[in-house]
């Protein structure tokens, strides 16, 4: 949603990459805010991520920060605000080969007025604002949020942006990134509380077949969470498929997993989709306990569709990079006594790890995990086997009160062949669940004492059996 006008004063002594609550394996800033991701592009052999700042990687895993502010050249009268990068290879905008070219939301700090602008860069470092714009304004103070693409079949860009309280998204089509012509609506559809923003639309296989393909189209909304649209798209209208059911379909049925981008591969190289989130949420983003400053970035997920008895569905799986993390496989096998026990196996020192626990659903019952347990606090999640609802409770979990965050979840999961997987990774400050192979993922905040990094198994009956295995994982900081 916002860059600039939201950001809050940070403290400016140094970063350890040490200090409490920050993410080992999560990419955070050195210090200052980090909010939407604007832009992730994969070109020259380098992932290249922006929030109007920026940082590179080679796996997604271990980053090099390049820039706290990349933009330059604007009116001091506006803000940066939420967006996309591309890269202009047939300089189709006249800003040269290759160039860089970014397209984000001028926000106007007087009139609030929100606008479409454009700045270009040839290393893709430093952006200079282009002096004709905006390139595309309807007088709006709700229209936000643009990603842009190529449309080969279409041969033009298009553009898709957010009318955040009409719950719409618009589609403009353009030959040179500067003049854009409206090419249709979308929505409202799903869920149509309050808001809609920060659009993204891709394509996906289906079934691992990269032949068949489907398009998704994410969008964040209420300023809390993602739904999903599974359709067609011919270069101007995006229809739904017809198994779209009417209620909505989540990205992430977490707490705090919002505005994800995708990944746009301008090597050819890329042989998945990968997205990444912001792990935040806009009730509590600028009042969270880190010294450094606020906001960290998703671990990255491969994305693909897959079909299921209730039709084609997002699923979601970490990326096989964060494997060379892992320290020493300790893995037991259980049968979980009735009542609440440590898991004597796995007991971490601190909460940077990935726990892999699958779980026998014959014989109903109620069981689940602690984690993050410790001076009376923990984050529970649980199982019922009759209902299929899985729950994350963290109303006692964080150390510092934070207002609004005390919060719990619940989604419906269903067993896979008599078994539920939960596949976890925990660190510091946050924790993102994906169960069985990725369809129903989980992610919140949690901001533990630094003694909380106990883990219980929990069941309500005897005779559920949980097979575990678990690593600590390295620091991606230096």
């Amino acid at each position: 949603m916002f860059y600039g006008g939201r950001a809050v004063a940070q403290k400016r002594e140094g970063a350890t990459y040490s200090e409490p609550y920050r993410p080992q394996f999560h990419f955070s800033p050195k210090k200052g805010w980090i909010g939407d991701p604007c832009g992730f592009i994969f070109y020259q052999g380098k992932y290249q991520m922006y929030w109007w700042g920026k940082v590179i990687s080679d796996d997604l895993v271990h980053f090099k920060e390049v820039s706290t502010e990349v933009m330059s050249g604007g009116d001091s009268g506006l803000a940066y605000f939420t967006g996309s990068t591309l890269i202009d290879k047939q300089n189709t905008a006249g800003f040269g080969h290759d160039a860089y070219v970014a397209a984000y939301t001028i926000f106007n700090k007087e009139s609030k007025n929100q606008s479409q602008g454009i700045s270009y860069s040839k290393d893709g470092n430093t952006f200079h604002y282009y002096k004709g714009n905006p390139v595309l304004d309807i007088g709006s103070t709700e229209f936000r949020d643009p990603t842009v693409f190529w449309h080969s079949s279409s041969k033009q860009w298009v553009m898709v942006v957010a009318k955040a309280l009409e719950k719409k998204i618009k589609f403009y089509g353009s030959k040179d990134l500067k003049s854009w012509n409206f090419l249709s609506d979308f929505g409202p559809a799903g869920a149509q509380e309050k808001a809609w923003e920060c659009p993204d639309l891709f394509q996906l296989n289906v079934d691992g077949n990269s032949k068949e393909k489907r398009w998704v189209m994410v969008v964040s909304i209420d300023w809390a969470r993602e739904q999903y649209f599974i359709g067609d798209f011919d270069g101007k209208t995006f229809t739904l498929a017809a198994d779209q059911p009417e209620e909505a379909l989540y990205v992430d049925h977490g707490l705090d997993f919002y505005a994800s981008r995708t990944f746009r591969d301008y090597d050819g190289r890329l042989d998945a989709t990968t997205s990444m989130g912001w792990i935040a949420t806009w009730d509590y983003a600028q009042l969270v306990p880190s010294t450094w400053g606020k906001g960290f970035w998703s671990i990255a997920r491969k994305l693909e569709l897959k079909t299921y008895p209730d039709g084609l569905r997002l699923v979601q799986q970490p990326i096989d990079a964060l494997k060379q993390l892992r320290g020493k496989l300790i893995s037991a096998v259980y049968q979980i006594p009735a009542g609440t026990n440590m898991l004597k196996a796995f007991q971490p020192n601190k909460n940077t790890y990935e726990l892999e626990a699958i779980f026998n659903t014959a014989n109903p019952n109620v069981f689940g995990l602690n984690l993050c347990v410790g001076e009376g606090r923990n984050v529970s999640v649980s199982y019922d086997t009759k209902t299929n609802l899985l729950t994350i409770d963290r109303t006692n979990c964080a150390k510092e009160k934070i207002d609004k965050f005390s919060r719990k979840t619940s989604a419906k999961v269903l067993p896979v062949n008599g078994k539920l997987r939960m596949h976890f990774f925990v660190d510091q400050s946050s924790i993102e669940l994906f169960t069985n192979d990725g369809k129903e993922v989980f992610t919140m905040l949690t901001y533990p004492g630094e003694l909380q990094t106990g883990i219980e198994a929990f069941a309500k009956n005897e005779g559920t059996d949980l097979n575990m295995k678990a690593w600590s994982l390295k620091s991606v900081w230096k």
